[in-house]
């Protein structure tokens, strides 16, 4: 198992993403509680942490942060829209503090409609010029893309532009938007259907593979996925038995999670993937049971590729 912890360092942010579950606020973590954050993690056995937010890079203590978790033994990483990995020197102070591996939130290629979503005019050119800095010295860099109604109809479009500009990019992450959490509860408008992105979150799959890149795809059923059901997120919790710990600086405080099954339909119970399926993510009325259908393929291939899966 790869157990990751999550540890929110602050609860601001330099953007206004329309669709954020986590609006800001003035907390802020403080290196006392990081490091005991981080101590937990290495009792229980955790593979890595991830520096989240708000906006992690706005926290003066990412490189103790860091560097205490690494010297630890864990693989560190950290979520961020890129703003300030832009700025000359931040991307190596990062990694010569240990944090080894960025997940750059992206939600799609075409500049106006990135900055509309998030709020920010000059966002897009930020975060290429953050991709530019990374690149440069040498991390790990993934993407991170919140599927959403706006950017459904071109996932494919935005994985084909970002892999040929940047070939180092190796591994995207996909995340269905949850529409109850959050701005997307006043911004109705961003929250798409399944059948909104299906045809474009196959062909960005697609290319990804044929490229020999890897992906992930999180709160998306099988039935819109079964080409590349080993790739998603909780499929692969569920059949690896693994567990996730967040820890949120709100009233939610502390989570951990180790069931990653959501609300299924009636129709579920005839499908033979089922039983490995996280299901259809719902905290709210946005997403319709009825969009979900039973496919009939074999499991067992699913999931010894994953169990082979060195992650």
């Amino acid at each position: 198992m790869a157990n990751l912890g999550y540890m929110q360092l602050v609860r601001g942010c330099n953007q206004y993403c329309r669709f954020c579950s986590n609006p800001a606020s003035g907390y802020m973590l403080d290196l006392p509680t990081a490091q005991r954050q981080v101590d937990d993690f290495v009792a229980r056995g955790y593979f890595g942490v991830i520096l989240t937010g708000g906006e992690p890079s706005l926290s003066p203590i990412v490189p103790e942060v860091a560097r205490y978790a690494a010297d630890r033994g864990l693989h560190v990483r950290m979520i961020t829209n890129g703003s300030q990995l832009a700025k000359d020197g931040l991307a190596e102070r990062y990694r010569d503090a240990g944090l080894s591996c960025f997940h750059v939130s992206i939600h799609t290629a075409r500049a106006e409609l990135e900055d509309f979503l998030t709020g920010v005019k000059g966002s897009f050119a930020l975060a290429m010029r953050a991709l530019e800095r990374l690149g440069a010295v040498g991390a790990t860099v993934n993407i991170n893309t919140v599927i959403n109604k706006y950017n459904a109809d071109h996932l494919d479009e935005t994985v084909m532009a970002l892999t040929g500009r940047f070939d180092f990019l190796r591994h995207f992450v996909w995340n269905n938007l949850d529409p109850s959490m959050g701005r997307a509860e006043t911004n109705r408008d961003t929250a798409p259907r399944l059948a909104d992105f299906e045809l474009s979150l196959a062909r960005a799959m697609r290319h990804l593979h044929r490229s020999g890149r890897s992906f992930r795809v999180e709160r998306v059923p099988l039935c819109y996925m079964t080409e590349f059901a080993h790739c998603s997120t909780e499929t692969r919790k569920i059949i690896k038995g693994e567990e996730r710990i967040v820890h949120f600086l709100d009233t939610k405080g502390t989570v951990r999670q180790t069931d990653f099954r959501h609300p299924k339909a009636d129709v579920c119970q005839r499908c033979s993937l089922d039983g490995i399926c996280g299901g259809l993510f719902e905290r709210g009325d946005h997403y319709d049971l009825a969009e979900l259908h039973p496919v009939f393929v074999d499991p067992q291939p699913i999931v010894d590729r994953v169990l082979a899966d060195p992650d």
